[in-house]
């Protein structure tokens, strides 16, 4: 029968999606939908002290906003539940003694201050600190003692003392280790709780996990994975070790000094499918040019032969070149829709027709947070300097702006119908019977409007969203600013 295959996302609830765990959940989704198999979330909260209260919640939320629907997990149960760690603590105690009588684990009970003796000679000699396995040979009575005194203890992984442990990976090949290197790693602490380590192998093993996707920080981790394994006689899962996210300037990724999370991306304004598209790419190439996919294609699409071993540099110029070919492909109203809110900060009384607005700034946007500043000179005419009057491309200068603007003047006063077509005849006719160029007119107009030298339109739009009396009002002050 052939194997389904099954990936697992399992976050750490400690608030927030960083980029990298995102690309993870994602990855994983993909190898199940590409291969018609199950997608399952599963919650590891085993380390309290990281534990944030909500955030759970904020994973069900993320998933649901990136379209990446878990077909088992702790809200929608599943056959091999619990799906959160905390809720399987007598599992992991039952694995750890059956490992214990296997001799591949043993009871530790050396006090915290004898670790944290051991760990200081260690540092004051230069060496590395590894735990000296002093109570690896307790004997059989000593360790009965010890337990019915209810002395505490912690359960640790027997390594082997001599040779190496090799695992192949999906993107790095056959990795080796020496098995002299390996610490006797804690499996269940002292609280009684499993470690990361411990839990995973677990947890993977009865649900029937056939593929591992993780941070390549984990490489030197995997052969630990597989002496587990390998202890208890089970199959051991493909893994799939993901390249390091690094900023253009090759530092890892970091919330703590402002690299944006998920939640931080659609808050500024960046469209969930597009972030998904672009995360997709943060390691990942399909052999193609191709760079705009939707989910349903990166389903089909996606294999992991295309993994790089690379860094991927998460570059924002690049996501927002892509967030605005997503925007360009929405409906006008559907972005009109998105656009609304944003117009609210900004806009109270100027502009009434917000939907020409819309249609002006959808060819023009790369993210929505960026319409506030687009849009703000509707509002109130922003204290510009003349120099924004100067212009190469547009062959203008102050002194040919003055003029302009005195010859558009009594033509936009005269205007009987005031919408675009009709204003930029106007002015564009006035250019005409002047020998002037049209963007000798308009520059300077569009410059009087707005103030900016960048704007969601050209003059005669703006004119036309802010209005007669508006719009003459502010070539009055033009005049005024160049006299």
């Amino acid at each position: 029968m052939a194997v389904v295959v099954r990936t697992r996302y399992a976050p750490s609830p400690t608030g927030y999606m960083h980029i990298g765990n995102l690309r993870t959940a994602l990855y994983e989704y993909l190898i199940a939908k590409k291969h018609g198999g199950k997608f399952i979330l599963r919650i590891e909260d085993t380390d309290q002290e990281r534990y944030v209260e909500g955030a759970t919640d904020v994973v069900y939320k993320t998933l649901r906003i990136a379209g990446l629907e878990h077909d088992e997990g702790p809200d929608k149960g599943g056959p091999y539940g619990p799906y959160i760690q905390s809720g399987r603590k007598d599992i992991y105690m039952e694995y750890a003694k059956k490992l214990i009588d296997l001799g591949h684990a043993y009871y530790c009970f050396c006090s915290r201050e004898r670790l944290a003796a051991l760990k200081e000679e260690s540092e004051r000699q230069g060496k590395q600190y590894k735990y000296d396995r002093h109570c690896l040979n307790l004997t059989s009575e000593e360790t009965e003692r010890k337990l019915a005194e209810g002395v505490p203890f912690v359960i640790r992984q027997k390594m082997p003392d001599t040779g190496s442990t090799s695992f192949e990976d999906a993107v790095y090949g056959t990795i080796t280790v020496d098995n002299s290197e390996l610490e006797d790693q804690i499996l269940i602490k002292s609280d009684g709780l499993p470690t990361y380590n411990f839990a995973n192998v677990i947890d993977d093993h009865l649900m029937e996990i056939t593929h591992v996707v993780r941070g390549n920080e984990y490489l030197s981790s995997t052969p630990k994975y597989n002496l587990l394994y390998r202890a208890f006689g089970w199959e051991i899962p493909v893994y799939v070790h993901v390249s390091t996210i690094i900023t253009p300037e090759g530092r890892k990724l970091s919330k703590r000094l402002g690299d944006p999370s998920f939640e931080d991306l659609i808050s500024q304004g960046f469209l969930p499918e597009a972030v998904v598209n672009f995360v997709a790419l943060l390691g990942w190439s399909p052999g193609t040019e191709q760079e705009i996919f939707s989910l349903k294609e990166l389903e089909q699409v996606f294999d992991i032969r295309g993994i790089s071993k690379s860094p991927a540099v998460f570059d924002m110029a690049k996501l927002r070149w892509m967030n605005g070919e997503y925007i360009r492909k929405m409906a006008p109203e559907q972005f009109h829709e998105a656009a609304s809110p944003y117009y609210s900060e900004t806009l109270k009384e100027k502009v009434t027709d917000t939907f020409r607005l819309s249609r002006l700034l959808q060819p023009r946007t790369e993210a929505f947070s960026d319409i506030p500043a687009m849009v703000d000179f509707f509002e109130s005419l922003p204290d510009y300097d003349i120099s924004l009057y100067e212009h190469k491309k547009m062959k203008t200068d102050a002194a040919v702006s003055l003029t302009a603007l005195k010859a558009a003047l009594p033509v936009l006063e005269k205007a009987e119908t005031w919408e675009n077509d009709a204003l930029y005849a106007a002015l564009t006719g006035l250019a005409g019977e002047m020998g002037m160029k049209n963007s000798q007119i308009l520059w300077p107009v569009r410059t009087a409007l707005s103030g900016k030298a960048a704007t969601p339109g050209g003059a005669t739009e703006l004119a036309e969203l802010l209005g007669k009396g508006e719009s003459v009002r502010r070539i009055l002050k033009g005049i005024e600013k160049l006299s």
